[in-house]
């Protein structure tokens, strides 16, 4: 099915946009080649070349500074924020614009062959005065201790496409308490005891921020604890302490699976991390959808910068059931919608569409998942997308038809 529109509203539409060749904008997104990345999920999953064997690590598509995709516009490849900078409203829809300076999302692929620090996100009210703080106070935006890059909370929503190992929020204070008696620390004894005469929010505060600021022999004492701890065990959380000992090897950051809730999404599921929750992930590929933001605290496996105090700070010491994990799809013809209680983002999967047809409310990127994505416009334009690709459609196209015989990640809002 196809929608034709006259010659005048043809031309009405174009007029209102920033552009006039082109109502579909396909995307060349950058891929960022961070340490920890994949060499290969990208080319298995994809077919995206890897001529130097790099580790690609992030595909961003984005107006983000640090790795703003590209669109050709009139013939002319130009990036996205300044195609969108030239009309938001046309670009982005009124609503976009009263919540957000741009493009309010940030959409991902994200390969882990190694683990990614486990980190915490501030909420928006504190990003925006650490921010402003940290401003006033003359911190560069590029200095090694700067903690808050911009004003805006990071909340994200991450679905697999191969088993996704990760960790994410407190387990419940119980099972801490017996994890780490189980590990039988002498260095920890101390702060396990404490944390056993006050198993609530405050108690796991001070515990949490004890043992991330161990130092010098009382550090070094406890992880020789805990190397002992995986030696001689043979569970899967041995498996991972180990794994993680290998590629972080005496960092407070290994303690974390006895801590947090440690989880594998099998492909096609789904969760959502929010503010002031630890999480991090620790090998998997998937599609990772956020809040346009670039606010980490880190609580370790990392080389960078690790704040405890601003940590703790921004980190609500709450435990979170771990049948509570997963974010569970509503199912609506023929497309799984994943509710998230922000207004930044929204994530669907299409799955299949035959001539499905689309009412756009923002502007939205569409990506292929697992084969090529066939579109066409009210005004009768035609795009195609090959599988591993993406497309920005503006918040001024209204309605438009898809079809495929794979799955379509929308990223929108």
């Amino acid at each position: 099915m196809s929608i034709l529109l006259s010659s005048t509203v043809e031309e009405s539409f174009h007029n209102k946009l920033p552009f006039n060749d082109s109502v579909f904008l396909p995307m060349e997104n950058v891929i960022q080649n961070y340490p920890w990345g994949s060499k290969s999920s990208l080319t298995d999953l994809f077919d995206i070349e890897n001529p130097n064997g790099e580790p690609q690590a992030e595909m961003w598509m984005g107006s983000h500074p640090n790795g703003c995709s590209i669109i050709s516009v009139n013939g002319v490849k130009q990036g996205l924020a300044s195609v969108i900078s030239s009309n938001p409203s046309a670009m982005l829809g009124e609503r976009a614009i009263a919540q957000s300076a741009g493009l309010p999302f940030l959409f991902k692929v994200l390969c882990a062959e190694k683990a990614l620090s486990i980190q915490v996100h501030p909420s928006k009210q504190r990003a925006q005065l650490g921010f402003e703080q940290e401003e006033r106070n003359g911190t560069p935006l590029n200095a090694s201790n700067r903690n808050y890059k911009d004003p805006n909370h990071k909340p994200e929503l991450v679905y697999a496409l191969t088993p996704y190992t990760a960790m994410n929020g407190f387990r419940s204070i119980a099972k801490i308490i017996q994890l780490f008696e189980q590990l039988g620390s002498k260095a920890l004894k101390s702060l396990v005891d404490d944390l056993a005469k006050s198993p609530n929010p405050h108690g796991l505060s001070t515990f949490f921020k004890q043992l991330l600021s161990l130092d010098g022999e009382e550090k070094n004492s406890a992880i020789h604890d805990l190397m002992m701890f995986v030696e001689n065990g043979e569970s899967s959380l041995s498996s991972l302490i180990g794994e993680l000992t290998r590629q972080y090897p005496n960092d407070i950051g290994l303690f974390a699976p006895l801590i947090l809730n440690v989880l594998t999404l099998e492909p096609g599921e789904a969760m959502y991390l929010d503010a002031e929750t630890p999480h991090a992930y620790i090998k998997g590929t998937g599609l990772e959808i956020m809040a346009n933001s670039d606010n980490v605290l880190r609580a370790g496996l990392t080389n960078k910068h690790m704040d405890v105090e601003e940590l703790a700070s921004n980190t609500r010491f709450v435990e979170t059931p771990f049948d509570s994990l997963l974010l569970r799809p509503h199912y609506d013809q023929g497309a799984l919608n994943y509710a998230v209680p922000v207004a930044d983002f929204k994530f669907s999967i299409l799955i299949s569409p035959r001539e499905r047809q689309m009412k756009v409310e923002s502007a939205e990127i569409l990506f292929a998942i697992d084969a090529p994505v066939y579109l066409q416009h009210q005004n009768g334009e035609m795009c195609c997308i090959e599988k591993g690709r993406s497309v920005f459609i503006p918040a001024l196209s209204e309605i438009y038809n898809i079809t495929s015989i794979g799955r379509i990640a929308r990223a929108y809002y």
